[in-house]
């Protein structure tokens, strides 16, 4: 009784007894307890993807294809066809009611070039030529503001800079509100920027050269 009694403190005096192992924890019920059972560790939650957006019609920095310039410059040019560019973004804030877009002319006092807005939450990108419509077809239930300018037309209107190199930047921001119930097809482009900006919860931006 007494050489065994030795031998245990022996064991105990050197960890052996009552110590788990890697096999042994592998093995317990915590780590073998089904998924959401409260024993089970918890699973790390992967982190969610930036707010971006991108065009394929240019790389951030890059040079605007003519096809999406002004065609009110007076160069005459048959290229510029005042197409609006097409837009992807994700990663947008899970609150987001809907989304809207701004584009500005860094170089000519951030002056405003198109906006369109109430685009559903559930939509991810333009295609490319959104219609010169204050209700374009796509995306369905969107809206664009006036522009009144250098030209006079619903939506988009390119960049107009023939005698300079302007940086064009091209802003979409979720929204808290589904639609903008307070602007309709009169209101003027800075009081449709005001109001986006107001309900912003979130905004990203890409810019090109032209």
């Amino acid at each position: 009784m007494i050489t065994s009694r030795v031998l245990f403190c022996t064991l105990l005096a050197a960890g052996t007894v009552g110590t788990a192992t890697a096999a042994d924890a592998a093995s317990s019920p915590a780590a073998t307890s089904p998924a959401g059972s409260s024993r089970a560790a918890a699973s790390p939650t992967a982190p969610r993807a930036a707010f971006s957006i991108t065009s394929s019609a240019f790389r951030p920095g890059g040079m605007i294809p003519k096809v999406h310039l002004c065609t009110s410059d007076g160069s005459g040019d048959p290229a510029q066809k005042n197409e609006s560019p097409p837009f992807t973004w994700t990663g947008g804030p899970a609150e987001a009611k809907s989304y809207a877009i701004i584009m500005r002319d860094l170089d000519n006092n951030a002056l405003l070039h198109w906006i369109i807005y109430d685009i559903p939450a559930t939509v991810g990108s333009l295609p490319q030529n959104v219609e010169h419509v204050y209700q374009p077809t796509v995306p369905a239930g969107s809206r664009q503001i006036y522009y009144r300018g250098s030209a006079s037309l619903f939506g988009y209107q390119g960049p107009c800079s023939p005698s300079s190199i302007n940086t064009y930047e091209f802003t979409v921001y979720a929204l808290n509100k589904a639609t903008l119930s307070e602007l309709n097809q009169n209101s003027s482009i800075r009081t449709a920027a005001q109001a986006i900006m107001k309900a912003s919860i979130g905004s990203t931006a890409v810019s090109g050269e032209s």
